[in-house]
């Protein structure tokens, strides 16, 4: 008789996120901490400080939502190394929105 050996896997999830003026800092909750250029998320770079600082973690630490800069990451998508796919006319769009508020 064969047995079958069953693998559990269980997506990356974040306890707390830290953002910099050049920096992405998540600390998942297996205790990991990762960082990757602020550069690589353009709304997170063009965000201010307490734009950038107000960060909501979604879908059991799986989703990372800026309300302010209608920004959203997977955890999945940082750890493997996913840049920003926002076209460079949708984030113009966006900046001269922005222009325009204030």
């Amino acid at each position: 008789m064969r047995s079958l050996a069953v693998i559990e896997v269980k997506e990356a999830q974040a306890r707390e996120v830290h953002v910099t003026e050049d920096m992405l800092t998540v600390t998942l909750t297996d205790g990991r901490i990762v960082s990757v250029p602020l550069a690589w998320y353009p709304r997170l770079w063009y965000g201010t400080p307490e734009e950038r600082a107000n960060v909501e973690i979604l879908g059991g630490g799986t989703i990372l939502h800026w309300p302010a800069l209608d920004e959203d990451l997977s955890v999945t998508g940082i750890l493997l190394g996913k840049r920003s796919g926002e076209s460079l006319t949708s984030l113009r769009k966006w900046l001269e929105a922005r222009q325009k508020q204030t």
